[in-house]
């Protein structure tokens, strides 16, 4: 096996201890592992079509920050942090709250079979009511959603994404699902 394939098949704690001491290597394998979620969490926050710069922008600070990485809850959680940091430093500077944040929530997987037409007709006029009454929520309500089930964190990872302690995941979770049924025709909510 080549320097490079040995590189690429070290577990993470190990690409970071690695990167601590300067293996730019190593980084490369963290940047490589956790781009895609990196992406979707500043698409799904509020990046828009900034995402990519969002994204570079948290792994450069992420790398020279590296020294103050605890690793309580992982380096994906602690680098979504910084990226929905990022994102709010993003929309906070822009000024607005619309975006294109949920368009990859919305697309449909190209590679997934739908039997039958109608069936799929509803489940997108489905997901884009869904996606319609999430923008409609505060963003401490979108945030804790998005992150609990459009990118499947943990509560934990959760908690440090949004540097927000366990319990007031939970809470808010629990409120902002509360508002979201609210906000959904009859017989949507449950379908």
């Amino acid at each position: 096996m080549s320097a490079e394939g040995a590189t690429i098949d070290i577990d993470e704690a190990a690409a970071v201890t690695r990167a601590r001491a300067g293996d730019v290597d190593a980084y490369e394998v963290l940047v490589t592992r956790f781009t895609v979620p990196a992406h979707r969490a500043a698409v799904l926050l509020g990046a828009g079509a900034d995402a990519d710069d969002v994204v570079q922008e948290a792994f450069v600070k992420a790398y020279r920050q590296l020294g103050r990485f605890r690793g309580d809850a992982g380096f994906k959680a602690w680098l979504l942090a910084i990226v929905a940091n990022e994102t709010r430093n993003l929309v906070r500077s822009r000024r607005r709250r619309e975006g294109l944040w949920l368009r990859a929530a919305a697309r449909e997987d190209p590679l997934l079979f739908e039997p039958d037409p109608a069936e799929s007709a509803l489940a997108r006029e489905r997901r884009r009511l869904l996606v319609d009454r999430l923008r409609s929520l505060d963003d401490r309500d979108r945030e804790v959603l998005v992150c609990r089930y459009l990118l499947d964190l943990s509560e934990a990872e959760t908690a440090v994404t949004l540097n927000v302690p366990k319990g007031t995941v939970k809470s808010r979770t629990s409120r902002a699902l509360t508002r979201l049924r609210d906000r959904m025709p009859e017989g949507v909510a449950g379908a």
